[in-house]
Formats: C-alpha cells, sequence, structure tokens
C-alpha cells in the first residue's frame, strides 16, 4: 500500500515538472514562462519530497538505520530552501525584464505609463 503511494506522489511530480518544462517552449514571453515554470517544478518537487520522507520513514521502520531519518531531513531541508529561493529568483528575473523595457506579450501596457502620458488619473 505505501509503494503505491509513493508512487502516485512521483507520478504527480512527473506530471507538474513535464508541464513546467513545456511552458517554457510554449508560453509567449518571459512572464508568463516564468510563471509556469516555476509554480510547476515547485509543485513538483514538493511531491518528490513527500515520497522521500514516506519511503524514508518506511525504512527507517523496517530496518532501523538512522541514515533513513537523515535522508528525510535532507530533502526537507531542500525542499525549504527551495521554495524560498526559486520565487526569489523568478521575482529578480521579472524584475530585470521590467526595467529593461520588455514588455509582456499581448498588448499589456503598464499602469505608470498610462499616467505619464495622462490618460489614467
Amino acid at each position: 500500500m505505501i509503494e503505491i503511494i509513493i508512487y502516485a506522489f512521483l507520478a504527480v511530480s512527473i506530471t507538474f515538472n513535464i508541464l513546467g518544462s513545456l511552458s517554457l517552449h510554449r508560453f509567449p514571453d518571459v512572464y508568463t514562462r516564468l510563471h509556469g515554470a516555476t509554480k510547476c517544478t515547485t509543485f513538483g518537487t514538493i511531491f518528490v519530497v513527500f515520497a522521500v520522507v514516506l519511503h524514508s520513514i518506511w525504512q527507517l521502520r523496517e530496518t532501523n538505520n538512522p541514515k533513513y531519518l537523515q535522508m528525510a531531513l535532507h530533502s526537507i531541508v531542500a525542499l525549504i530552501a527551495l521554495m524560498l529561493t526559486n520565487p526569489t529568483g523568478a521575482h529578480a528575473i521579472a524584475k530585470a525584464a521590467h526595467l529593461s523595457g520588455y514588455k509582456p506579450a499581448k498588448a499589456v501596457i503598464d499602469a505608470y505609463e498610462l499616467r505619464a502620458r495622462g490618460e489614467v488619473q
């Protein structure tokens, strides 16, 4: 039973990571590509860590080997690091694209530019 849950977590993870990689190829501009890639890969990584932690706990109960506890803790620390750095890095890339003048696809106009031209109060 536990193997089925682990395989289900891995299947969800693979699905979201594939969707994230497809978003890099299919979306039109840097902003939507960042959104698709960071959201999907973060969500996919969460399920990989769930699978690793579940497998580690299962193996720890059967073998009583402390390296499985260490593996689970390292996976959780890596997940926390990824959840902090992935959105931060995406925000930095999006801000750099915005400051360099890169416009989103499909004519999204910035509110600051509209105010500067006097079109919106």
